[in-house]
């Protein structure tokens, strides 16, 4: 039996490897005893039809991995970079990340400089030519969205602006659509042979998030027009989409940490607008946005553009947006 074991793993090496897996000759088979054959066929060792392998997807943050596993379901392994509670700015590289990169058939990020700090050398690195930047696998997760605050002109004085325009595209449904769709074309070109399910299930998602995205937004509705204060300028898509007014931050610019002299100002604009409702990202000084809610009888939320950021959103998309509608819901309506 420990011969047969040896064979077994030996087959398995054969059978695994990039791409698709290989499909065991059956006269090789022919040096092998009728009963080994039989039982090797019985247990599905052999196959008239290929092994498919799973695309290998890699994202540089959980959102876009919630929406990859969403269009790829069984078809797709997905693995995010960044974990769901850190900043996605500032992500550590770790030797893992490499080798997750130079295993990918797929990249995606977020294509508007998000990652641009940390992502570049991990690329260099993994030295993986099918998802470098002319690659057939690397995706900019941009694609077709209309991006929100593109500059006129760079100037870093300005705080941390990028090129391209706010990078938080995502936390607005009708954006997730328009990834889900440019994700199934991608999937489709690079595994034709799962093109079929790669539609259908980008088809179901998009109608379910388009039922859930009338729910949102009747929740929303009583409130529009209100002030709604952000530590940091991630939510202009949100608002946007929302009716909302989220353009008073507790950073004096994109990425500067807060004064007191900026605090103040915003604590009197506060005020004068009635702003009853503070969100923070949990990687962001939760202190103080407490400290400003404490000066204006606001509430603090926290909230996370990540699934798995909040407890509760670790099963995908929809999860996050209705635990992120329905909190802010609450907090308006006290």
């Amino acid at each position: 039996m420990i011969g047969f074991s040896c064979w077994l793993d030996g087959m398995g090496a054969l059978a695994s490897g990039r791409g698709r897996a290989r499909h065991w000759d059956r006269t090789a088979a022919r040096r092998f005893s009728p009963i080994l054959l039989e039982f090797m066929v019985g247990v599905g060792l052999l196959t008239a039809t290929p092994l498919q392998a799973k695309l290998n997807v890699v994202t540089t943050t959980p959102d876009l991995a919630a929406i990859a596993r969403a269009v790829g379901g069984e078809d797709v392994e997905v693995v995010s970079l960044a974990r769901p509670t850190e900043d996605p700015h500032f992500v550590e590289p770790k030797p893992s990340m490499i080798v997750k990169l130079r295993q990918a058939d797929v990249l995606i990020e977020g294509g508007a400089e998000l990652e641009s700090g940390w992502l570049p050398p991990l690329l260099g690195r993994a030295g993986n030519r099918k998802i470098a930047g002319d690659g057939p696998g690397h995706v900019l997760a941009n694609r077709g969205i209309e991006m929100l605050e593109v500059p006129t002109e760079l100037d870093r004085a300005k705080g941390d602006i990028h090129a391209a325009g706010n990078p938080h595209f995502l936390v607005d449904p009708v954006n997730a659509q328009i990834l889900a769709r440019h994700l199934g074309r991608v999937f489709a070109r690079l595994d034709p042979q799962a093109a079929a399910r790669y539609d259908a299930n980008v088809s179901n998602w998009v109608e379910q998030i388009s039922a859930k995205l009338a729910g949102w937004e009747q929740a929303l509705a009583p409130f529009k027009g209100q002030t709604v204060v952000s530590y940091h300028n991630s939510w202009p898509y949100f608002a946007r989409r929302f009716g909302l007014k989220i353009d008073l931050f507790l950073e004096p610019k994109p990425g500067i940490p807060p004064t007191p002299t900026h605090l103040a100002e915003v604590i009197s604009q506060m005020k004068e607008r009635r702003a009853r409702v503070v969100i923070v990202d949990r990687y962001l000084d939760r202190r103080t946005a407490e400290t400003v809610a404490a000066r204006t009888g606001a509430t603090v939320v926290e909230v996370s553009q990540f699934p798995g950021g909040i407890k509760g959103t670790e099963a995908g998309y929809v999860e996050l947006m209705d635990c992120l509608v329905r909190a802010l819901a609450e907090a308006l309506a006290r």
